[in-house]
């Protein structure tokens, strides 16, 4: 059994499982401040091939989510079996999961995300280095390492933003996220619990980037 296949039938509590975790996940990160009001979106893979997600419907309150506001999507980010609406960021989600293998994504609007996706949007990316929370995120050794996030303009064209993203991703495979303009950050994972590990590192170096920047440190 591939890997693949080992995390299908991990998840394979499949479709309700995965939605309780998502439903968890959602309550966790909106009262952390990270999902105001309807923003964000969270998914998870539960089919590889084609893919299909399980995501966060447009328009629900994170925290305070049932089953039923999480959708299952097709490979081109539409609806199936609901009369929901799939948020348009769909597409960027199964933009990360072709290009990184990605088996969930998680997309928050927190204050230090969005405040520092404007600061250093002229130049296209922001540097954290020097933190022990870097070794938090996926594959990282050493507090010593420098992750480069991506910074992209926010666009409600979802086709032409998704395809700059995975041109970006594709020759970039050891970024962690990118944070979108005035919007806010995405992550991922090869699991929900991975995902969510990631989306913690990164709000808290993001959070400390913005805080030592504020106070002239």
């Amino acid at each position: 059994m591939n890997e693949d296949q080992e995390f299908l039938k991990e998840e394979n509590e499949t479709y309700y499982g995965v939605k309780e975790k998502i439903i968890k996940m959602g309550n966790q990160f909106y009262s952390r401040g990270w999902l105001y009001a309807t923003s964000g979106n969270l998914s998870s893979v539960i089919n590889m091939d084609p893919v299909q997600l399980v995501i966060t419907a447009s328009g629900v309150n994170k925290g305070d989510m049932s089953v039923s506001d999480i959708i299952e999507v097709d490979s081109q980010g539409n609806g199936i079996n609901t009369e929901l609406k799939p948020s348009a960021e769909t597409l960027l989600h199964l933009t990360v999961v072709r290009e990184t293998g990605a088996k969930a994504v998680i997309h928050t609007h927190s204050i230090w995300a969005t405040i520092l996706s404007r600061k250093f949007s002229g130049k296209g990316y922001m540097k954290i280095s020097g933190y022990e929370m870097l070794k938090g995120l996926d594959s990282v050794k050493t507090h010593e390492a420098e992750e480069i996030i991506p910074i992209f303009e926010n666009s409600q064209n979802m086709t032409f933003l998704s395809g700059k993203i995975g041109n970006y991703l594709a020759t970039n495979p050891a970024v962690h996220g990118f944070l979108l303009s005035g919007h806010g950050l995405y992550t991922w994972g090869k699991s929900m619990e991975s995902a969510a590990r990631n989306l913690e590192a990164l709000e808290f170096m993001l959070e400390i980037k913005g805080r030592s920047l504020s106070s002239g440190l």
